[in-house]
């Protein structure tokens, strides 16, 4: 029976390669189809949450993740199958969209500019020419629904932000993209990870102040676009492009990072150097009441220190203590634990940069690199 389910598991599922194959699809094609929805991919198996957080398994990209076998046979059933999905795929210059459209080129980048039609994707020719890609099945729909743009004088409104030379095809590509990179994630870390790519890394370093949660965001970054430039000045002009330039862009993605990380410190705390990624958290189990205190997991007791720091303790025992201080309970809670009310906070002690520094009386006052607090985050 074991044998028959593992047989089972294994092949209803096909790997994305083959899929793209067996749709007959390219494989910037395949991409864009599971991008927009129109091919639906199953997370890689993760029982016990080992692949979470890693950029790999389930948090993988939607267009790397195997496909369903019967998400396959119900697109081959399609009537259409395979010119329709291809069509619906396609995508298109402005060139050639605006033959779709039956105008002049020149109207047709006053549209795009203007933010009646959003692009899909983007790339950089030999000369560093930003060239956008459209859907020509959007473009088609477009003139279908839109057709006093196609010929006349445009609106007034239209005529008013070209005048202000405004150009929302960046910002309309984010928006997608972003909309693309949410829809394919249902890790609330990956989510607050595709937020923040959005965003310069100062803008990312004021909405979250732990430069633990900071590594982690940037180890779930997701991959940049196909055809995105790996060095030199093509690759100056592409991050301006995936990154938010206007004000009001900029304070709308910050409020969204922020409770997307509220959301995310809610399901499990990221991990710190030298932990292991852990899965989703579980309710801690319930204890006693303790008044207003919240209810935590339970914790090893932990000797309280005397009143006075002039009273010595014996030097032997009169009995063993229950448990040594250096052994670590498995369950003791390794995330931040709610303090009390009313128990005011230790006040810690000089750490060792202040302690070295008093070693040097001459190099104090003058400073000389001593002191001087770096974020290194």
């Amino acid at each position: 029976m074991a044998d028959a389910m593992t047989v089972d598991e294994t092949t209803r599922t096909v790997s994305a390669a083959r899929a793209a194959e067996e749709l007959e699809l390219k494989r910037e094609e395949f991409r864009l189809a599971v991008r927009m929805g129109l091919i639906r991919t199953v997370p890689a198996p993760d029982p016990d949450g080992t692949l979470r957080g890693r950029g790999s398994g389930r948090d993988r990209p939607p267009e790397r993740r195997p496909v369903d076998r019967a998400e396959i046979d119900r697109l081959k059933a399609a009537p259409d199958f395979p010119h329709g999905l291809r069509e619906r795929v396609r995508t298109v210059g402005a060139a050639e969209a605006a033959e779709l459209l039956g105008i002049t080129p020149h109207r047709f980048g006053r549209l795009a500019r203007t933010g009646h039609l959003s692009p899909v994707r983007f790339y950089l020719n030999r000369y560093r020419t930003v060239i956008w890609l459209y859907v020509a099945a959007e473009v088609t729909a477009f003139g279908e629904e839109h057709p006093a743009l196609l010929a006349g004088r445009m609106p007034a409104a239209v005529r008013e932000r070209e005048a202000a030379g405004e150009d929302l095809r960046a910002r309309n590509w984010r928006t997608r993209h972003l909309a693309l990179l949410l829809r394919g994630s249902d890790d609330p870390w990956a989510r607050a990870a595709a937020i923040a790519s959005l965003l310069d890394p100062v803008q990312v370093a004021e909405v979250v102040d732990d430069p633990y949660e900071r590594t982690h965001l940037d180890r779930l970054r997701p991959a940049p676009p196909p055809g995105f430039p790996v060095s030199g000045a093509g690759r100056e002009v592409a991050d301006r492009l995936v990154r938010a330039d206007d004000p009001d862009e900029i304070l709308w993605h910050r409020m969204s990072l922020a409770l997307a990380l509220d959301e995310a410190r809610a399901a499990r705390q990221a991990p710190y150097p030298g932990e292991r990624a852990r899965p989703d958290a579980e309710p801690a189990p319930a204890v006693r009441e303790l008044g207003t205190w919240e209810l935590v997991a339970r914790a090893p007791e932990v000797p309280v220190a005397p009143e006075r720091s002039t009273v010595r303790p014996p030097a032997r025992p009169s009995a063993p203590p229950s448990a040594p201080p250096s052994a670590r309970p498995s369950d003791r809670p390794r995330g931040r634990v709610a303090r009390p009310p009313g128990r005011a906070p230790r006040t810690p002690g000089p750490g060792l940069l202040a302690r070295i520094r008093r070693t040097f009386p001459g190099r104090r006052a003058a400073g000389a690199g001593w002191g001087v607090r770096r974020d290194w985050g």
